[in-house]
C-alpha cells in the first residue's frame, strides 16, 4: 500500500469514528431531548441545527469520507487480495451506502420538507412528531451503525494487511 494511501486510510478510520459519534449522539440522546421540548421547540431547533450542519468541519469530514471510501474500495479491489482486501473495500461500501447514501435518499430530504415548514402551524407539529422523529431517527441510527462498522473494518483490514507484511 502506498504511503498517502496508507495514512489516508488511518485518517478514515479516525474520521470514520467522528461522523458515527455524531450520528450517534443524535440517536442516543439529542432526539430524544427534541422530542420532548414543549410546542414547535424541538422542530424549530432541528431547523437550526439542519442550517449550522453545513459549517466546514463536519461537512468536510462527512463529503471527505465519500472520496476517501471510494478510493479505498477501488486500491481494494485493484491492488489488494486476501482478508485485507476484503475487509478495505467493505468498510468503504458501508460508508458510501449505509452512510452518505442513507443521508441523501433519506436523512436529506426529511431536513428539507421540514425546512419548509411553517412552525406556526399544526401540520408541522404533527410531521414533526409522527413521521421525522421516529423516520429520521431510525435512518440516523443506520448511519451510526455504518460509521461504526466502517470504522471497525478498515481497522481490521489494515491490521490485517500490517501482519501480512510481517509474516
Amino acid at each position: 500500500m502506498s504511503p498517502f494511501l496508507f495514512t489516508l486510510a488511518h485518517f478514515a478510520v479516525l474520521a470514520y469514528a467522528l461522523v458515527g459519534g455524531v450520528f450517534l449522539a443524535f440517536s442516543d440522546f439529542i432526539m430524544r431531548a427534541l422530542s420532548v421540548t414543549s410546542g414547535h421547540g424541538g422542530a424549530e431547533a432541528m431547523q437550526a441545527i439542519n442550517r449550522e450542519v453545513f459549517r466546514w468541519v463536519f461537512m468536510t469530514l462527512f463529503l471527505g469520507l465519500a472520496a476517501a471510501s471510494l478510493a479505498l474500495i477501488v486500491y481494494a479491489a485493484l491492488g489488494l487480495t486476501g482478508p485485507a482486501a476484503t475487509l478495505i473495500a467493505a468498510a468503504g461500501l458501508v460508508y458510501l451506502l449505509g452512510c452518505f447514501g442513507v443521508t441523501v435518499a433519506f436523512n436529506v430530504p426529511m431536513n428539507e420538507a421540514l425546512a419548509r415548514m411553517d412552525l406556526s402551524h399544526d401540520a408541522t407539529r404533527a410531521y414533526w412528531t409522527g413521521t421525522y422523529l421516529p423516520r429520521w431517527t431510525f435512518w440516523n441510527t443506520v448511519r451510526t451503525i455504518a460509521c461504526g462498522l466502517a470504522a471497525a473494518w478498515l481497522l481490521f483490514g489494515l491490521t490485517s494487511l500490517s501482519q501480512a507484511r510481517f509474516a
